[in-house]
């Protein structure tokens, strides 16, 4: 962990390398799914985890982005923990509410814009940076409860909103579009021109970030490090232990059940979709089991070949919403291009098989769409770190929201 202190107090942000190396490490992976959806020509055709059109090199290229929202999550709930060492709880429940309100008003926003390049607002998409928010939103009147009551209420919601699956709200029920919002991913229909989609339900990802505010703890002076690693190796083998056993049974946990398929892989392929709209109990233990133990791997170790990812971990909102804009302008730009058409005659509204000007089908290979990634993150680096840089430098209030 980086801090300073003087006389005692502490008056830096702390930093936990291990942390900020994973989830640089989850930006890349991240960047990779985004790119798919803006450059491979199948990407809005089909579903890449459709086990009747995929193939496993598509599977597994979406399925190992799976990882990223969960770890983000947890992680934003470890870092608030981490910063009530330098902070009240009043002080820390004022930055957690006024953040929280500040993402979801970059997603609705700033994101929302680099998604579709219009100003319509005919469609709203609610995807984890409004989720982020909320929960922040949520966890600020939250931390004025013991610490025990924090982790057990975080439990509770991971282990037990799959319950509701059995009791699903359709468009026309009452309630529908609150409960979409809160535990029911749905599209909205809000007239005959506006629709949001709640692709982020907040109960299920509100549980993973209280599970990641109740283990920040580990991750204070308190705490010695061999116990903190001997913990995270613990709770990421029994989540993935409880992940097999309960696939297994194709009981409860996922909506949806695997079977066996036309040969061992897509065999396996079934048994590992898990459910992520919205978030399932087994699709948590899935993900947050291997994050567990990659913490435990990571921690108060170094590994220089990790250290761009430690870049993209230290500024990870920047990235985010950089990446976002960047590849839908090359798409945009290659689309046009590929065309003949102007910008004039782009069709920006949401429909017409067409997202943010683009229509379905177009794009290129996988092999391609790798190409554009690996282009992406090289080219992200150098921007990154000087911005990291600026950051480390430069105290002004404003920076931690961004």
């Amino acid at each position: 962990m980086t801090t300073t202190t003087v006389n005692g107090v502490l008056t830096e942000k702390p930093r936990v390398t291990s942390i900020d190396v994973l989830r640089g490490v989850i930006m890349i992976i991240m960047a990779l799914d985004h790119t798919r959806d803006f450059f491979h020509a199948d990407a809005n055709l089909f579903a890449p985890t459709d086990l009747t059109k995929t193939s496993p090199v598509l599977f597994f290229t979406r399925w190992i982005t799976h990882f990223c929202a969960p770890t983000f999550v947890l992680l934003s709930g470890v870092a608030a923990r981490i910063t009530l060492q330098r902070k009240t709880k009043k002080e820390l429940a004022i930055f957690l509410l006024t953040r929280g309100l500040w993402l979801v008003f970059i997603e609705v926003t700033v994101l929302r814009f680099a998604l579709l390049f219009n100003l319509y607002y005919d469609f709203i998409i609610l995807q984890v940076i409004w989720v982020l928010g909320a929960s922040m939103v949520v966890l600020s009147a939250l931390v004025y409860l013991p610490e025990v009551v924090i982790g057990i209420l975080g439990l509770a919601i991971i282990f037990g909103h799959n319950v509701f699956d059995a009791f699903p709200l359709k468009p026309e029920d009452t309630g529908y579009a609150v409960w979409a919002v809160l535990n029911q991913t749905g599209f909205i229909q809000l007239d005959s021109k506006h629709a949001v989609l709640a692709f982020y339900p907040l109960f299920p990802w509100l549980g993973i970030m209280l599970l990641g505010y109740s283990i920040g703890k580990w991750y204070t002076k308190d705490v010695d490090g061999a116990v903190r690693r001997k913990r995270l190796l613990a709770v990421g083998i029994t989540s993935i232990v409880l992940f097999i056993v309960l696939r297994l049974t194709n009981g409860y946990g996922d909506p949806d059940h695997w079977s066996t398929q036309k040969n061992t892989i897509f065999t396996l392929m079934s048994f590992i979709n898990c459910t992520k709209y919205p978030v399932s109990l087994l699709y948590t233990f899935m993900t947050l089991g291997p994050v567990f133990i990659l913490l435990w791997w990571l921690d108060n170790k170094d590994f220089p070949w990790l250290k761009p990812a430690l870049v993209f971990g230290r500024v990870p909102f920047f990235y985010y919403v950089l990446h976002f804009y960047l590849l839908h302008t090359l798409s945009l730009i290659s689309y046009m291009i590929g065309s003949g058409k102007s910008l004039g005659e782009v069709d920006f509204h949401f429909g017409n098989n067409s997202f943010g000007g683009i229509p379905y089908g177009f794009g290129y290979s996988l092999g391609a769409t790798y190409a554009v990634w690996i282009g992406l993150v090289i080219f992200l680096y150098p921007v990154c770190r000087w911005y990291n840089r600026y950051k480390s430098t430069h105290s002004y209030g404003w920076l931690s929201y961004l």
